[in-house]
Formats: structure tokens, sequence, C-alpha cells
């Protein structure tokens, strides 16, 4: 018998949440309709909906080393050489909740990138069962990753945003590639990371978790995290902000006492409002300060 495939901390975080009541949230084919994943479970019927107006939006093609990749982008109208902020989704595709969070940025004043980077196992957001995302997002090499990553930048600066305000937010699954490519890229000004996980599980094609990279960060992060989460214990989060430390990096964490993973997500039933709030104003805080917001 094959062995059962070892959980991530973002999926455990994900799929171990606690009861709720079913009233409030969308059918299934009125989540679908409004482009959100079935994967992720039940939708809210209150979700947050930031329009276009003042807002240049769509769908981006990406040139990377092996073809293009799908995106998404939102930018502020009459804004020349506005900060670029990438956008690291979970690992549910690019779906209309990381479009939402793109749209925030522009609003900002960010030429804010969603990059599909994992395009080439097909469209995610089209997969209803977690179980099968799980071999299809894990596979997924950190060097690909981060070389995708770098592409988008490129795309961003040939469509006139500002490269040299470069930061980059993430959630979940993207929460960890904040700080793998805090790790990766000296270009990078900050970056914001919400639950992304600090230690992974073995893995070939992730060659160093978050915790083992703190002596090679290459820019400030924001952990943003969940006293509740019941993939990334708090004694984890302390782990990684101890390596930081002691590496003398720049790092900075929040953990929000009864906030469980994906408390920013505002789609789930995981999502709590003063968290994701608070948890928004500080990203906000922390890019101002660190030049990639004006």
């Amino acid at each position: 018998m094959a062995a059962e495939p070892q959980l991530t901390s973002d999926i455990i975080g994900l799929t171990k949440v606690a009861p709720f009541s079913r009233r409030g949230f969308m059918t299934a084919s009125a989540a679908v309709t409004a482009g959100y994943t079935l994967a992720a479970g039940p939708v809210r019927a209150e979700v947050i909906k930031t329009d276009t107006n003042g807002l240049t939006a769509g769908d981006a093609k990406i040139k990377v080393a092996d073809g293009e990749m799908p995106g998404y982008f939102a930018r502020p109208n009459g804004v020349s050489n506005p900060p670029v902020i990438l956008v690291a989704m979970e690992v549910f595709g690019l779906h209309e909740y990381i479009k939402d969070v793109t749209r925030r940025l522009a609003k900002l004043g960010a030429f804010a990138v969603a990059p599909d980077y994992y395009f080439r196992k097909g469209d995610l957001t089209k997969i209803t069962d977690i179980q099968q995302l799980v071999p299809m997002v894990d596979s997924k090499p950190d060097a690909e990753l981060l070389s995708d990553l770098d592409s988008t930048v490129a795309w961003a600066k040939s469509q006139g945003g500002d490269a040299g305000r470069l930061g980059i937010i993430g959630f979940c699954r993207g929460g960890r590639t904040v700080w793998e490519y805090a790790a990766h890229n000296s270009a990078l000004k900050a970056g914001v990371s919400f639950y992304g996980a600090p230690v992974d599980p073995p893995n070939p094609a992730w060659p160093k978790s978050p915790t083992q990279l703190a002596p090679e960060m290459k820019a400030p992060v924001l952990g943003l995290y969940g006293e509740a989460d019941t993939g990334i214990p708090v004694a984890q989060v302390k782990a990684l902000k101890a390596a930081l430390a002691a590496a003398k990096k720049t790092a900075e964490f929040k953990i929000y006492p009864g906030a469980p993973h994906g408390f920013h997500a505002d789609y789930r039933a995981s999502y709590r409002k003063k968290a994701a709030q608070d948890g928004w104003g500080q990203m906000q805080a922390w890019f101002k300060t660190y030049k990639v917001l004006g």
C-alpha cells in the first residue's frame, strides 16, 4: 500500500477547522459563478467585493522560462511608476479572493500582480477536492517558484511598475512563499506573510524551510499568525522569530489570540474580521515603513 502523503501544516490548518453553521454561506453554484473555488469549502455570503473604479485590472500573460504564465493584475489609473507588489496565493489557484486582494492593493496605490504559478498543473480553481490539490501543489519546486516570481517582477517592470519599490504579500502556502522569496531576491524591499508555515515536511522539491533560511533573509518580513492555527503551532512561529533574531535579520511578528489559520480569508468560515482588518493595517504600515507604499 502506498504511504499517505504527509500533510503540510498549511493544509492541516485549512482542513481541521471548527464546526460551523451553513447559514450565511453561498450555494456551490453561486460560489462558482462568483469566481471562488469549491476545494476551500463553503463560501461565505458576505465576502468583500472591491470594485475597479479608478483602476485598470485584468488578466496578464507573463513570459516564463518555459512559456507563458497566466496572472491577474490591478493598478491605479493615472499613476506613473507605481510600486510593484506580488500577491502569492494559497493552494487553491487564482480565484476571486486573490483577485480581490490584488484590487485592494491597487486601491492603496500599488501595481499588484498575482501570478498563477501552478498553471503547469492546470487550472486549480476547477478542482473541488483539496486532497486532489495536495500532491499537485506540493510537487512545485522552489527553484521554479522563485523563477516564476522573478519573471512576474520583470513583467510588471515592463508594464511601467517601479520594481525598485518591490513588495510581496502571501497567504497560507503563499505566506511560506513570502519567506522563501525574501531569502532569494536582494531587490525585495519588504514582505508580509499571513500564516506561512515556518517548517516544511520532507520534500525534495523544497530544499530549505523558512526557518532554515533565516540567515539568508534579504528583506524585512512581517509575519501575521493565528494563535488557534491547528497546523502552525505558536512554538514554530517563536522558533522562526528566534532564528531570525539570532541571524540579526529584521522581522516582526503578531499572533492573534483565538484566530485560526486563514483568518484573513473573508470567503471562508475561518475569517475573523477583527484580526483580518488589523493585519491589513499592519501590512500597510509595514510597506510604508520600508518605502514600498507611499
